[in-house]
């Protein structure tokens, strides 16, 4: 089909007459169903006929449902109009040409005004690839059915189906055989087949766009052969040749229809790995094959095959059944692999000695013959090998890898060294001798940057190569819950993979050895998984000591190596108070923890979560309530309290000290002095008199000098003083005692006190004691010249406190002894010691003068029993007769002193 051909719709609308008998014409369409290659322009015209009610533009297209533009219509006359659609989908589909509602008679006749074809649409066949053909053995020759099969390419649709027919023609006879299929394979019938005929074969493509064919197959017949596998594959084991085995069968086709070729491969039971014999070794026709270089005391698994031995692309039979043969015993090759294992006790060091079989074993190994020297006890080297025989069943198995405990050596000395030597032994022969020194002090440095990691479920160790002349190779050891491993590598590796059977989730301890000259060199060991997993249970909780108000000490218990399945990377602490959780991630060496900023009395919960690389998982919860008070808090309160009262105590007493003054006027307030009441000398016949300011009581003790002459007149005035009073008067005086404030002493009655003023005194409260110091000879009755000068203390009973005067004994002094004077006047007294300054005298003389005037003023009240019982002394003038006893008080010139 041409892309682009145009096909012409006929609509035809037949307007009826206005006649009573109406005329209606039919639709017509050609062709009814178009076929259409997907991807090409499509065209139709559509053409009104018999009526003049519409025209070409009252005429739109339709596409299934869709519309289309009237940019694609192409208008040919008022009663034709042509569309041009792009065909994209290769879906069935109606295109329709409609007719507006431009009347109601077409309204109502809507269905004459419009009219669809089906469009089929469909691919043009593209050319057929990869054309092969084969023919099988049924039997004892070849089908004569050629199957052939190819690849179809480019698009189909069930519209537009593409059929196939393939063409097989013999040369030179010229025979063509040929078969027709819809699919992309089929069998092609010939009489029988064409030994060493040439065929020449192709595929036709055909469907209503057109027809296409593939590239020609052409060559001999036999390339097209595939035979039968080779029957009745025997191998033979020779025992003088146990390194080879005999192989026969029986071949699948006769010489004279098709010479074949075989291919022989073979493979140790177990490794799923075979082994290719080379195409050149078995390129001819042969019916046995010789295998060699194979392991002594070896099960193998032999399969053959053939195919036509020309050069062209034919087919491999497909392979024998498998063909079983174990390989006769031989001595073993190699040597033993020895090793150790070094247990340091608590008294001496056990090694314990391992081996494995050697690598090509050969055969059972039924012995080991093992010799220790013993470096120690040989003498200038002549040390014996001490032999050892061990029974292979004897050997206890160490480990899934075959590695057998062969002798455990005690060495109470640690400072040992011995070699080892061992020889497998089997039923035909022993193997080369395996040696190993084993010393108390590894020799020579260790690998560095040890790295280990796991890749594609296998754990590469890599190493920095050493260079030291006398290393020899390496030991990879790995140890895991007590199965142990190793493996040797040669001196010039930097990295290997471990050959072991490793389990994931599993630590395993590997050990980088370099092996000195059979010596045990120094280790590097380093930690791996060959897989991570979540570990299968979290760190267990619990608290370090009991908890406080705010914080507590967790500690973690570390989780059992068997059950981490990983690194441990952190740990992440959640602990709640029951509405709000906290996360604290720590490092993975945490082993205690201290939650602080908790809060008082409230009860927490804690969940450790432990992470690995390959996941996490919680541990069990521990539950705990901080305390309201933390330890030693309330102990702080109380000293805290006790300190603080203790304070305010001692500022309290303080305080009391600096205002002791206005806290005695408030508890002891001032009471007069009754000594300056003027009551005692008040009379209704005598006349009130101004009072005369007395001084103060003294404090101290005032002391008088007199000569002799002034003893002698003192004694002698003291007489006649003492004739006026009555023998208290003598005990008052001499009631205070030496030394002390008169103030301070017991009370007792004042010379002031008569009958009347003793009444007026006791009805005091209390009493403060004063004194005036009075200077004379001596005690009454004894001579001036027998006793050394004497002070005479008068006391006075008083709630006063002491005055200036006995503050300031000094001043107190001179003006007790003017006062003195002032009383007894005679010309005897002499000045005190130091006052021979004449002003001082004049001073003096007036104060006497002014004193005299004073007691002159004086005005006592009657005396009863002191007037009756004094005598006036003969040495007295008339005046001091007639004058008043003197008094025992001092003048108060200043009066009281504020309290």
């Amino acid at each position: 089909m041409v892309s682009g051909k145009v096909l012409q719709l006929l609509a035809l609308a037949c307007l009826a007459s206005v006649s009573s008998a109406e005329e209606y014409c039919h639709l017509v369409t050609s062709p009814q169903s178009p076929v259409i290659e997907v991807g090409t322009n499509f065209t139709a015209t559509c053409v009104i006929v018999h009526t003049d009610t519409i025209t070409a533009d009252n005429l739109y297209w339709k596409l299934a449902s869709n519309v289309i533009p009237k940019e694609q219509y192409i208008k040919i006359n008022s009663s034709a109009l042509n569309v041009t659609v792009l065909i994209t989908s290769d879906k069935l589909e109606y295109l329709y040409c409609y007719s507006e509602e431009v009347s109601p008679e077409v309204k109502l006749n809507n269905g004459k005004y419009f009219h669809g074809i089906l469009l089929r649409k469909g691919y043009a066949p593209q050319k057929p690839m990869n054309l092969s053909c084969q023919a099988v053995q049924k039997g004892h020759l070849i089908s004569s059915n050629l199957a052939c099969w190819w690849n179809v390419t480019g698009r189909q649709t069930k519209d537009v189906p593409t059929t196939y027919t393939v063409f097989v023609t013999e040369s030179p006879a010229d025979n063509t055989f040929n078969a027709t299929t819809t699919q992309n394979s089929v069998d092609v019938a010939m009489n029988i087949f064409p030994h060493y005929l040439r065929l020449d074969i192709r595929v036709e493509a055909r469907n209503e766009f057109g027809t296409t064919e593939s590239e020609h197959l052409v060559n001999s017949a036999n390339c097209f052969v595939k035979t039968n596998p080779p029957s009745n594959v025997m191998v033979i084991p020779e025992k003088t040749f146990p390194t080879s085995v005999l192989i026969n069968w029986t071949v699948p086709l006769r010489h004279e229809y098709v010479a074949l070729h075989y291919h022989i491969r073979y493979c140790p039971r177990g490794l799923q790995t075979w082994i290719d014999v080379p195409l050149s070794d078995t390129a001819y026709y042969i019916q046995s094959f010789r295998l060699q270089s194979l392991q002594p005391d070896t099960v193998y698994d032999i399969q053959v095959r053939c195919k036509y031995s020309d050069k062209c692309n034919v087919y491999w039979s497909n392979w024998s059944t498998n063909a079983t043969v174990r390989t006769p015993e031989d001595r073993p090759g190699g040597k033993p692999d020895i090793w150790k294992i070094i247990d340091d006790g608590t008294n001496e060091r056990q090694v314990e000695i391992i081996c494995k079989d050697p690598k090509y074993p050969n055969g059972r190994i039924t012995s080991f013959n093992m010799r220790i020297y013993n470096n120690k006890e040989a003498k200038n080297g002549s040390g014996k090998w001490e032999s050892i025989p061990v029974n292979r069943t004897e050997a206890e198995t160490l480990s899934s890898q075959g590695s057998f405990t062969l002798k455990k050596i005690s060495l109470p000395d640690k400072k040992w060294s011995f070699k080892v030597s061992v020889v497998a032994v089997n039923s035909v022969g022993q193997s080369s001798e395996g040696v190993l020194g084993i010393d108390a002090q590894p020799r020579g440095p260790a690998p560095e940057e040890v790295k280990v990691w796991s890749h594609e479920g296998r754990l590469w160790v890599k190493w920095k190569p050493l260079n030291a002349t006398q290393l020899s190779e390496y030991v990879v050891e790995w140890l895991s819950d007590g199965d142990l491993d190793w493996q040797r590598e040669n001196r010039g590796t930097t990295f290997t993979a471990i050959k072991g059977n490793l389990r994931p989730y599993v630590c395993y301890n590997i050990s980088v050895y370099p092996i000195y000259h059979r010596w045990i060199g120094k280790p590097t060991r380093v930690q791996a998984f060959l897989e991570e997993g979540a570990p299968l249970q979290g760190p267990a909780v619990r608290l370090k000591g009991p908890p406080g108000s705010n914080e507590a000490v967790l500690a973690l218990e570390e989780i059992p190596r068997t059950s981490r399945r990983g690194f441990i990377t952190n740990y992440t602490i959640f602990y709640s108070n029951g509405t709000t959780v906290h996360s604290i991630t720590v490092p993975f060496n945490t082993t205690s923890y201290t939650l602080k900023s908790l809060s008082r009395n409230t009860k927490y919960e804690v969940v450790i979560r432990a992470s690995t690389i390959g996941g996490s998982t919680n541990g069990s919860s521990h539950t705990f309530t901080t305390m309201t008070y933390a330890q030693g808090e309330i102990e702080g309160i109380v000293v805290g309290v006790s300190i603080g009262f203790l304070f305010l105590f001692l500022m309290a007493m303080l305080i009391c000290i600096y205002t002791k003054d206005v806290i005695k006027n408030n508890f002891w307030p001032q009471i007069p002095n009754p000594g300056d009441s003027t009551i005692g000398t008040w009379a209704p016949d005598h006349p009130l008199k101004t009072e005369i300011p007395k001084e103060s009581c003294l404090s101290g003790i005032s002391v008088l000098d007199v000569d002799m002459c002034d003893s002698k007149c003192m004694f002698e005035e003291d007489k006649a003083s003492l004739a006026l009073k009555k023998d208290k008067y003598l005990s008052e005086e001499h009631s205070s005692g030496i030394g002390g404030s008169s103030c301070m002493s017991s009370p007792r009655q004042s010379v002031s006190d008569s009958d009347e003023g003793g009444d007026m005194a006791d009805t005091t409260s209390s009493t403060v004691q004063y004194s005036s110091v009075v200077a004379s000879s001596g005690y009454k009755g004894q001579t001036p010249s027998s006793q050394p000068q004497q002070s005479i203390f008068s006391r006075s009973e008083s709630t006063q406190p002491l005055l200036d005067s006995e503050e300031h004994p000094d001043i107190l002094m001179q003006e007790g002894s003017r006062h003195f004077q002032h009383f007894h006047r005679q010309p005897c007294f002499a000045r005190r010691a130091g006052n021979g300054d004449p002003a001082d005298s004049d001073d003096f003389n007036l104060m006497e003068m002014e004193q005299q005037e004073t007691l002159e003023s004086l005005d006592f009240g009657p005396l009863e029993e002191d007037s009756e019982q004094a005598t006036p002394s003969d040495s007295l003038s008339g005046d001091w007769q007639q004058a008043p006893p003197p008094s025992s008080y001092m003048p108060q010139l200043g009066g009281y002193r504020p309290q």
